[in-house]
């Protein structure tokens, strides 16, 4: 097999149903998610031991997922049926829950960073919030997968919930931004 083709050569891709430039907002779309796999990616080599098991194992789901939105967003006409489901997002909303249980109370915002890994997490969470509006753009010209949306939103508040616990794993204290007025109050409280 030959990994290059030479049919892009002339700033073209092929996508599910069609071809398109190479800067079409789909290709931009779904090469974003491609960015947030690779730094993913990144981020899994540096959650070694025990501690980080669950969310490792988490992390490459979520890699296979990121393929699956990048799939959908592929789909020119829409005919073919979307991998990206309605229980992805549901799975993601599950985690990022017991994960804020997990982390310490959070009240400011923090400013990304900490350890290494928690670090590369972050990252992850704003190439992800770039995806996002990459998606938005193209939703207002073509049709998507509206769960894809969802997915890559829920992500990015799923990379900060584990940014946080990793940091809390390993005993390093999230650093608040000094700025911060209180943002974050849990349910009821006022103040």
């Amino acid at each position: 097999m030959k990994l290059y083709t030479r049919t892009g050569d002339k700033g073209k891709t092929s996508l599910i149903g069609g071809r398109v430039d190479k800067d079409h907002l789909r290709v931009e779309a779904y090469g974003t998610l491609d960015e947030v796999n690779s730094f993913v990616g990144q981020a899994m080599t540096l959650l070694d031991g025990e501690a980080f098991q669950d969310i490792y194992a988490e992390l490459q789901k979520i890699q296979h997922e990121l393929f699956d939105c990048g799939g959908d967003l592929a789909i020119v006409n829409g005919k073919l049926p979307y991998k990206v489901t309605a229980e992805m997002v549901t799975f993601l909303e599950e985690r990022i829950d017991a994960y804020i249980k997990e982390a310490p109370p959070l009240e400011k915002f923090i400013l990304p960073g900490g350890s290494k890994a928690a670090a590369a997490i972050h990252v992850a969470r704003t190439v992800t919030r770039r995806a996002e509006r990459c998606i938005v753009s193209l939703s207002k010209n073509e049709p998507i997968n509206d769960i894809v949306l969802q997915y890559i939103n829920r992500l990015s508040d799923y990379f900060f919930a584990v940014a946080r616990v990793v940091n809390a794993r390993l005993g390093v204290p999230d650093v608040e931004y000094e700025r911060s007025a209180i943002v974050f109050r849990e349910k009821g409280e006022k103040s």
